[in-house]
């Protein structure tokens, strides 16, 4: 198995680093705080160690649809019809 997500920091430096394919990333982690460091040029010092995810975060129920705030009632074709209907009405048949 590809270590992918968040480990312990093989260099040392940070908490924890983000492994992509196997191989760190320059996306770390100290605490709730993310930043860049790009990995140093030599061999690791540890062995990296998968990084246990929150237990709140791993239901799902702290993360959201790029859309949510655009969510709100389903479209309702019969309710568009009634509005721009009652609009004509209110206009003497004429469109405003």
């Amino acid at each position: 198995m590809v270590e992918e997500g968040w480990y312990t920091d093989p260099y040392g430096r940070h908490e924890a680093r983000w492994l992509s394919d196997g191989k760190p990333t320059k996306l770390v982690r100290d605490g709730h705080v993310e930043s860049c460091d790009d990995p140093p040029e030599g061999p690791t010092v540890t062995t990296p160690v998968p990084v246990e995810p929150e237990p709140a975060a791993a239901n799902g129920e702290d993360l959201r649809r790029a859309d949510d705030a655009e969510r709100g009632e389903p479209f309702d074709q019969e309710k568009v019809t009634r509005a721009v209907l009652d609009v004509f009405d209110r206009e003497g048949g004429q469109l405003p």
